[in-house]
């Protein structure tokens, strides 16, 4: 009897710590995000090291296995191996299915799953939806009118990710597979690119299944528009989608997140191409060769891809140090929140420079399309800035000693792994294992979302039942 005693205690203990896991994992969105997708990583570093998913049949190291798989299941598109010729037929087949999970979002993905099971979501599930549609979600407390998406439309908004991601990808397909075919593609290999290409657009992601990969279109003008109309379409957001099919162009009915995001990225494209334009239009590597129709397409198509679709007909390290940097900048604002882009958003920015703006005019509030953005907003803005900016420097720092080489390069590759961009200036290909290990975290981090990780560490939000005295210290 004594033997079965210490037994049940060990079961009962077991079940016990079980259960305070599972709370602790269940009871916020954003640990139940960063735990799902980190299995996920898991479980697709276990299928890309099967010999099947390899060409030559052969295990991958380790260090290529996991980074794929992280580029994978966050969707950006940076890679230690030629992507084409390395992988099998299954390992593309794997990272197909991966980058589709991944840009649709685990907890969407997994609320989609509770509503075909339950026919209906439940509390919890809508709350589980809701924090990966709004970021402020992922924070204690009440949510006030500047929440993106209603409870009570949770699942509308479910019902719309999934029929939109399936008829934009489907679309976008349809229409690449003659553009390829008349870009001299074969009409069978074109079956499988062109929904590779729609996928790897719509996510966001930026990988290329032929050798050359889109550089081999660099003057077919309509695959280009397709694949740029895929990733502004992803980079959106779900919200802003959701927002458009509910009032159509209704400009004024749309939430003020629709409004912003649509207003920043339009203005954000044509200002990162007329930037490129002007620095790069005497450089004899890039647009110098080029003619006036070549540079125009061109400048859009390198100012859309660096925003978070990954695609490059130009060699990333044939552009000037400074457009290089203008390329940083973008790569680093990234897409809309809760879209296949990172990044830290363009809502992130345009909050920002609108407080800025509203300091700058003495007013008392920060205000725009006939809203005001409560200061809550404000501050969950200064710290995604603030922890992006942090995981980049700390990432640069690591590498550049790491490999010894040139920091814009490392800076620029770091930056696109953590804006899940997939750009690359060839650092990321010639990474030693630490190094790759750090830029696969770089691209965790930044897929997952700083806000996100954030809440996931820190303990739930406290009701402060008292102020303490204030004082002023001295700021700029």
């Amino acid at each position: 009897m004594s033997s079965s005693v210490p037994a049940s205690a060990s079961r009962i203990s077991l079940r016990a710590l079980g259960s305070q896991l599972r709370h602790f994992v269940t009871s916020s969105p954003s640990r139940f995000a960063i735990v799902v997708f980190a299995l996920l990583i898991l479980l697709w570093t276990a299928l890309l090291s099967l010999p099947i998913a390899t060409a030559d049949g052969k295990i991958p190291p380790l260090s290529d296995a996991l980074f794929t798989a992280v580029s994978t299941i966050c969707v950006t598109g940076l890679t230690t191996v030629d992507m084409s010729a390395y992988w099998s037929p299954f390992g593309h087949v794997v990272i197909f299915v991966g980058v589709n999970i991944g840009g649709l979002g685990v907890l969407t993905l997994a609320s989609l799953m509770g509503m075909v099971i339950s026919k209906k979501l439940g509390l919890s599930a809508k709350l589980m939806a809701a924090g990966d549609t709004n970021p402020l979600r992922a924070h204690g407390g009440a949510v006030n009118e500047s929440q993106t998406v209603r409870l009570g439309e949770v699942g509308q908004l479910l019902t719309t990710v999934a029929i939109s991601a399936l008829i934009i990808e489907i679309g976008i397909a349809v229409l690449l597979y003659p553009a390829l075919v008349m870009a001299g593609v074969d009409p069978v290999s074109a079956l499988w690119e062109a929904p590779y290409f729609a996928a790897m657009s719509f996510t966001n992601t930026g990988f290329a299944p032929n050798d050359g990969g889109v550089a081999m279109f660099a003057d077919d003008y309509l695959v280009l528009i397709l694949l740029m109309a895929g990733v502004f379409l992803g980079s959106i957001g779900f919200p802003v989608i959701y927002s458009l099919a509910k009032h159509h162009w209704h400009f004024k009915r749309w939430s003020l997140h629709a409004k912003l995001t649509i207003v920043t990225t339009v203005l954000l494209f044509f200002v990162g191409a007329a930037v490129f334009l002007l620095l790069e239009h005497s450089n004899p590597k890039t647009f110098g060769s080029m003619d006036a129709v070549d540079t125009t397409v061109q400048a859009f198509f390198l100012s859309a891809m660096t925003r978070s679709g990954g695609f490059n007909v130009i060699d990333m390290n044939d552009l000037y140090g400074s457009s290089m940097l203008v390329g940083c900048m973008l790569m680093f604002v990234g897409g809309g929140s809760a879209s296949t882009a990172g990044g830290i958003k363009v809502t992130t920015l345009a909050v920002l420079a609108i407080a800025v703006w509203s300091e700058a005019k003495g007013r008392q509030s920060v205000q725009v399309f006939g809203r005001r953005i409560p200061s809550d907003v404000q501050r969950v803005a200064l710290s995604v800035v603030a922890w992006g900016a942090t995981i980049v420097a700390v990432s640069t720092v690591a590498i550049t000693q790491i490999t010894g080489d040139d920091v814009i390069d490392v800076l620029f590759d770091v930056i696109s792994a953590f804006g899940t961009v997939g750009l690359s200036s060839g650092v990321t290909a010639t990474l030693p294992d630490a190094g790759s290990y750090i830029l696969a975290a770089t691209i965790f981090m930044g897929r997952v979302g700083t806000v996100t990780l954030a809440a996931a560490v820190a303990a739930t939000s406290r009701s402060q039942l008292y102020s303490l005295p204030v004082e002023r210290p001295i700021v700029g």
